[in-house]
């Protein structure tokens, strides 16, 4: 399904997208991807988002996709699960800032298993 934004539009009802990105500590890459992996399937569960992929970078950075229904249903969501988020900080040495994406087509297809 395409997402096609109209002019001017914020990204207020239109699909939502953020892009996150950190540096992590070495030796701590087990505990950043199983907290993200729990952090990711509470979101989901709890708070009404698509799910998210977790990538490494090839210049040693991990990246996070995450994609929601809207910007509201993003900023409404609390912390469904506080353990999962404490692996995270403990493997993450450095945050960068998130980038917020208003998905204006949407052209990724996925294999069918």
């Amino acid at each position: 399904m395409a997402a096609r934004a109209v002019d001017g539009d914020e990204g207020g009802g239109e699909m939502f997208a953020v892009v996150y990105r950190w540096r992590v500590r070495p030796g701590r890459e087990q505990s950043l991807i199983d907290g993200w992996h729990r952090v990711t399937q509470a979101i989901h569960q709890e708070c009404g988002s698509y799910g998210s992929r977790l990538h490494r970078a090839d210049d040693g950075t991990w990246v996070a996709y995450a994609r929601w229904p809207d910007r509201e249903t993003r900023e409404k969501c609390a912390t469904p699960d506080p353990e999962g988020e404490a692996m995270m900080r403990e493997a993450i040495a450095e945050y960068f800032p998130e980038t917020r994406l208003a998905i204006v087509d949407d052209l990724l297809a996925e294999p069918v298993a």
